[in-house]
């Protein structure tokens, strides 16, 4: 079968807020070919993703990316491998390349897992799956105060591991951070898995950034997540290298294979985060987990939005026994909520499951979602490159 159609759908809440929240818009890929549609989210700023898709070409390795995908086939994995390799081939100077391709690819497994009447994580060539322990992603609470409630009420919902992130992290001062990450750690308890997220706070600044690790290390803290920009290895590893010793989690940032491999080469990671949606689709991500396996370095998903975008994140490791800790987003905008009418939810024992039907296994509400598309169009000298799609 070949490509027939490839659509985008840009969605929002009616107010978008200026907080560390990815839930609030979203960008749908949906992806048509042989009777068959796909699924694929971009965890990227929607109107220019589409842009970079439909955008005129400025030369030769500069083009939109549907010169590489509209008409191409769709039969066996490796064609979505040649999709990957000839969008990198003829749009390297188009910097939202990797964004859009992340949601086309993710699109293009599960169009494929549904014609073949496979799960995606059996497509990579994944035998045998493993259950992920998820840990509760959400914002610090304003105060110290409403981190310790936000803990409480995570741990009396069952969850045996919590990541709380950006919100006043690194903004007002040392004793402050110490005051959340203290009550982070008590409203959950001793025994449960606790990680910080600094949110690039420091940037580059790794002696500002060391003066957390004796706090950090008292509570337990699992890792140190993103103190710095992506891509600032001397920081990362000098880090990781001070005392006391607290692992470091980094990667959301990567949008491609070359970045991800820099920071496994070259910052001290003890964790590598990547995000499907944004690395350049299940494609890369797999690429990205092996790399990590043979650097022994652990391999976790990032995922803060939907649960198509779960689903996505969980199939490039969902073979890895060891690598067990899983993103899983607990204070979704109703957007992000709706957009999937399946759910991956916690077993009994707290863990969570890939999907075992084709594709993803998961299916999009495009009746819930409606609500929250958002009419857009964008045209060049009087020429209509992109209009809203029909759900």
């Amino acid at each position: 079968m070949k490509i027939e159609s490839v659509d985008f759908f840009y969605l929002s809440m009616p107010e978008v807020l200026d907080i560390g929240d990815g839930s609030q818009d979203a960008l749908l890929v949906r992806i048509r070919a042989g009777g068959y549609e796909g699924w694929g989210e971009c965890e990227a700023s929607p109107l220019t993703s589409i842009a970079s898709y439909v955008c005129p070409m400025s030369h030769s390795a500069c083009k939109p990316l549907r010169y590489s995908v509209e008409g191409k086939p769709v039969n066996e994995p490796a064609d979505i491998e040649k999709i990957s390799k000839l969008v990198h081939t003829n749009s390297p100077d188009l910097l939202q390349t990797d964004h859009t391709l992340s949601g086309i690819d993710i699109a293009l497994w599960d169009l494929l897992g549904k014609y073949k009447g496979e799960p995606v994580f059996s497509l990579l060539g994944t035998s045998m799956v493993y259950p992920k322990l998820p840990y509760a992603s959400q914002l610090f609470g304003d105060t110290p105060e409403q981190t310790f409630a936000k803990a409480t009420h995570t741990r009396l919902a069952g969850f045996k591991a919590v990541k709380f992130g950006w919100g006043p992290f690194g903004k007002l001062g040392l004793d402050n951070d110490i005051a959340h990450i203290n009550a982070a750690r008590e409203g959950m308890g001793k025994d449960a898995y606790l990680m910080i997220d600094a949110g690039t706070v420091f940037v580059e600044d790794w002696n500002v950034a060391k003066e957390r690790l004796q706090a950090l290390k008292d509570a337990n803290v699992y890792w140190f997540e993103e103190p710095f920009i992506n891509g600032a290895l001397e920081p990362y590893k000098k880090l990781s290298e001070a005392f006391p010793q607290v692992p470091l989690a980094g990667g959301e940032g990567c949008n491609n294979f070359v970045q991800a491999k820099a920071m496994l080469d070259y910052a001290g990671l003890g964790f590598i985060q990547i995000d499907a949606g944004r690395a350049g689709g299940i494609t890369i991500a797999q690429r990205i987990a092996e790399a990590a396996a043979a650097r022994k370095i652990t391999y976790v998903n990032h995922t803060f939005t939907s649960h198509l975008a779960l689903s996505a994140s969980l199939q490039a490791y969902a073979g890895m026994e060891h690598d067990v800790i899983s993103e899983y987003p607990v204070e979704l905008k109703p957007l992000a909520a709706e957009i999937a009418t399946e759910k991956i939810l916690p077993d009994e024992n707290g863990f969570i499951h890939v999907p075992n039907a084709p594709g993803l296994g998961i299916t999009v509400d495009t009746t819930a979602i409606k609500k929250y598309l958002v009419d857009a169009e964008i045209k060049v000298n009087g020429q209509v490159y992109y209009q809203t799609p029909e759900l």
